[in-house]
């Protein structure tokens, strides 16, 4: 196991501590620890990845800034409720995304975006500056451009974050850097299930073109036409897969 936490982590550019508390986060969010669970001490976690207490405590550490335990001298660490853990934390919604029902996670990021970004975008209408009015449209021509669907997943999250910035709320800027990468894997599953995602080009565009009028209304009504044609592509993305469980019963 040693070995292989070290090609990870490798792999991704981390240190060590850090593929540690990846690979036991995920453990969490998968409930192989329980809420309320007594979490191996520190001699049985280094048995069982071969690493030091070094690398062992600066992981619970950082599981402990992340919500997912709690620390204390002589019991030992704690698996957290679920409602403490921080799931807007980028690591966090990783491993939420990795272990959890992906259909599930879609919902949950649909319901946070109709909360939030129509407001945003008819907020951006009313309180852009011509740089950021620029930014947006660099991100909307970039996905006009983009040769592959990951060039496109990266404007379209790019896109949607120049309008929290443009918002002129500073509160939205941080959540908006939280909330990247749920975007992201969002983006990237819509983009490998949507058969055209060139027809999702006139619904950014009709966004980018109320905030460019300064026109409020429309930017709230063509940011939330976008979101039911993103509910759209999960629909149907769920179909193959009920019918593949439907045979697998049978």
């Amino acid at each position: 196991m040693m070995r292989k936490l070290k090609k990870a982590a490798k792999a991704r550019g981390e240190r060590l501590h850090h593929s540690l508390a990846q690979d036991i986060g995920a453990r969490i969010l998968k409930g192989e620890f329980a809420p309320g669970a007594l979490l191996p001490n520190e001699a049985e976690w280094c048995d069982a990845y071969g690493v030091s207490r070094t690398a062992v405590r600066e992981a619970i550490k950082m599981l402990a800034a992340k919500g997912l335990i709690v620390s204390r001298p002589k019991i030992g660490s704690r698996v957290q409720p679920r409602d403490s853990w921080n799931l807007l934390d980028r690591d966090v919604l990783a491993w939420y995304w990795a272990t959890s029902d992906q259909h599930r996670f879609l919902a949950n990021v649909q319901e946070m975006r109709e909360i939030l970004e129509p407001e945003a975008a008819a907020l951006a209408a009313l309180n852009h500056t011509a740089p950021q009015l620029a930014e947006i449209d660099a991100a909307y021509r970039g996905m006009v451009e983009a040769p592959t669907i990951a060039d496109w997943n990266v404007s379209d999250v790019k896109f949607h974050l120049a309008i929290l910035g443009a918002a002129g709320n500073e509160l939205l800027v941080p959540l908006g850097f939280l909330i990247e990468s749920a975007l992201s894997n969002m983006f990237a599953f819509t983009a490998t299930h949507n058969t055209d995602m060139r027809k999702a080009l006139p619904l950014h565009e009709a966004i980018l073109n109320a905030i460019r009028r300064r026109n409020p209304q429309a930017a709230r009504r063509a940011s939330r036409i976008l979101l039911a044609d993103t509910n759209s592509v999960i629909g149907r993305s769920r179909k193959p897969a009920a019918r593949r469980a439907a045979g697998r019963k049978r």
